[in-house]
Order: structure tokens, then sequence, then C-alpha cells
């Protein structure tokens, strides 16, 4: 699969005009729960030549890629990308921080070095509080719920707990979530249901678990108060991203 997606990567750099500058995975085999069917969802920075920065009419700054049972593959513009850095959006530090890599550059190395002082942590809260909730109400409030689900508020309720302990964007691995947030309380259960998650092709429908269900109904009610009382931060400034912008289309232009 490394080669395959390198290949599409190739693909898309000739048939768009772009040049790939990092290449991760995102979903469930980076978060270290895959189910044995689970597709590839496969994201990507990339970046233009310098004039189409400067163009009157807008350019689309997504490219969407392919969507198939195997693979999800989409990119943001780097332009994009620095803008939503600036905003400390959490989805751009979970990219930075994958565990598997597909491709990577220099100048995403120079990006990556800035990017943990763009974190706010009330932003990123929220994020993951909000992707609790969903998740949680929509799957998992019945009697019977969908068992994989459980990860899906598991992980964000973790990622909180982090926020809030260290301070820092929260790691993908729920490996490493669980080992410094979870209620030891919780740790056979959770254990038993990654288990079943791995080994299962498609986990379905089941009882609900009720000291994760406990857990999380408490959990997602205290952090929803821990967060509000928060004072906002303040985001730096745009100077070092609008030089870091042009310092990458200067070596992207050099290196074609």
């Amino acid at each position: 699969m490394f080669e395959l997606i390198n290949e599409k990567l190739n693909e898309i750099e000739e048939r768009c005009g772009v040049r790939v500058l990092h290449c991760v995975e995102s979903g469930s085999r980076a978060w270290g729960f895959a189910s044995p069917d689970s597709d590839y969802d496969v994201r990507f920075i990339y970046v233009r030549p310098r004039e189409q920065y400067l163009r009157l009419d807008s350019v689309r700054d997504v490219i969407e890629w392919q969507l198939d049972e195997t693979l999800d593959i989409n990119g943001w513009d780097l332009q994009k990308t620095l803008r939503l850095l600036h905003s400390s959006n959490p989805t751009l530090f979970e990219w930075n921080g994958s565990p598997i890599v597909y491709r990577t550059t220099g100048e995403w190395g120079m990006v990556s070095e800035e990017i943990g002082k763009y974190f706010l942590k009330k932003p990123g809260l929220y994020h993951y509080l909000n992707m609790a909730k969903g998740n949680y109400r929509e799957y998992l409030a019945g009697e019977t719920v969908r068992l994989k689900k459980y990860f899906y508020v598991l992980r964000p309720v973790l990622a909180c707990r982090w926020i809030l302990r260290f301070g820092t964007p929260p790691p993908m691995r729920f490996d490493e979530l669980a080992a410094q947030c979870l209620d030891p309380s919780l740790e056979s259960a959770v254990e038993r249901l990654l288990m079943l998650k791995r080994e299962t092709p498609e986990l379905g429908d089941g009882p609900r678990i009720d000291i994760i269900n406990d857990y999380l109904d408490s959990s997602i009610a205290e952090l929803e108060q821990r967060i509000r009382s928060l004072s906002d931060e303040k985001p730096p400034g745009w100077e070092r991203l609008n030089g870091l912008f042009l310092t990458v289309l200067d070596k992207t232009a050099q290196s074609t």
C-alpha cells in the first residue's frame, strides 16, 4: 500500500501541477485501532507554482483525488494550511503528528517546526468535546449501540484530558492517550473492546457497556464545565507564517 499511495501522489503531482510536501495516514490506522477491512485515509499538503498564488481569479485550495472502499485521498493547499494553522485548526496538528508518514520533504520540516507555536488549548478542547458529544448522541445513547463507535468517543475524551494535563496537541495513537489519561478502572473493558475491533472485519451492534458509558457520561459533563471556565488565548501574529510561506515557495521554485 505504501508503494501504491506514493504512485497516487506522483499522479496528483503530474496531473495537477503541484508538489506534495507532506502525506500521512489520518484515520483509524493512525489511531491504532483499525479493523482488518479499514480503508486508508490519506491526507496531504501540497504547494502550487508561485504564479498561481498571484492570479486574480481564485484557484481551488483542495484536491479530492480518490474515494472508494480502499483509498480515501485528499489534500490541502499550503496557503489554506497556513491560514488554518493561524486559527489553530486541530486537524492540522493531527496530520503533523501522524505516526504513519507516506511522504515528506525538507520544506514541510520547516513548517512542522513552527506548528506547535500556534496551538491554542480552548479551540482544540471544543473540537474534541464536540466530536465526542456528537458520536455519543448518535451511536451510544441507547441500550443497543454501535460498538466500534466507543473509540470515536473515547479517543476525543482522552484527547481533551491530554490537552488539559499537558497543554500540547494530543498524540494520534489511542494507546498513547490511554496510557496517560484513561481511568485504570476501564483498562480491561477497553482492552477487550480494542482487541475485538482489531480482529473483527465489521464490528456491529451490541449491548451497551455500562462501565464505559458511565465514564463517558461523567467525563463529557466534567470536561464541558472545565473548558467553559478557561480564558481565551490570543493567536500569534501572521509575520512568521507569511515569511514561511514565501520561503517554501522559493525553495519549491528552486527544486523544479
